[in-house]
């Protein structure tokens, strides 16, 4: 099957755009393709994070309004580069990004190496440049405890894909979907928000250090990567 395009565009500059240009990107795919079945969940999550802003539901909604959009913008620079850089894609994105249109592998199995790349990689470049930019630090004020305050969204969001597979008539009678349904069984969102956090603290405290950087980066991007094929296994 071939892959659709995906609409590319400028970095965004608020969560609206954030959210309109996830739903160019929903409107341009099939949902089947891999790339949709993560924007639909991570579309749902922004959303309703935007509302919380609005209602004052955190106590910093100024830092949690640019981490939204910082951490968004790293995602679409990995899919503008499937239009831009092809043969040069994020290595913590290449997974999903080359297996979006096979065979084969179920929605769940999309959405959550979706979210492995953007949690466990993204997040945490996301944290240290969010602080960068406002003169602040991920320890100082009440910047973990917003970002806690998250962690009920999505898991929210990530039961409600779970019980739609679970429940699905395909699994009850296809081994195939029941292998998954063990394997994405031991993937936990809000564990690794947990460990994007502790890897946001560890790259602040190594800022400036080139070669540390680059080591650690470059580790994690691996290792992400290395998860993310595991989750889009095909039994």
């Amino acid at each position: 099957m071939s892959s659709s395009p995906i609409p590319v565009g400028p970095p965004v500059t608020s969560v609206d755009e954030a959210i309109s240009r996830m739903q160019q990107i929903d409107a341009a795919l099939p949902s089947s393709d891999g790339v949709a079945c993560f924007n639909r969940m991570y579309l749902e999550v922004t959303q309703q994070v935007n509302e919380r802003i609005g209602q004052g539901f955190f106590s910093d909604p100024g830092f949690m309004q640019l981490l939204d959009v910082v951490f968004a913008n790293i995602y679409f620079a990995a899919v503008d580069a499937l239009v831009n850089q092809p043969t040069n894609l994020p290595a913590a994105w290449q997974p999903l990004l080359q297996a979006r249109s096979t065979t084969g592998i179920f929605p769940i199995q999309f959405a959550l190496a979706g979210m492995n790349a953007h949690i466990n990689h993204d997040l945490p470049i996301a944290v240290v440049q969010t602080c960068t930019d406002l003169g602040t630090d991920p320890d100082q004020g009440t910047h973990h405890g917003d970002y806690q305050k998250v962690d009920g969204l999505l898991d929210a969001a990530e039961q409600s894909i779970r019980q739609s597979f679970e429940s699905s008539v395909v699994v009850q009678a296809d081994r195939h979907a029941q292998a998954v349904l063990d394997l994405v069984g031991n993937w936990s969102i809000n564990s690794a928000r947990d460990v994007a956090w502790d890897t946001a603290v560890a790259l602040w405290r190594c800022r400036g250090i080139v070669t540390v950087e680059d080591l650690v980066m470059n580790g994690l991007a691996r290792t992400v990567a290395m998860a993310s094929r595991c989750l889009l296994i095909t039994p």
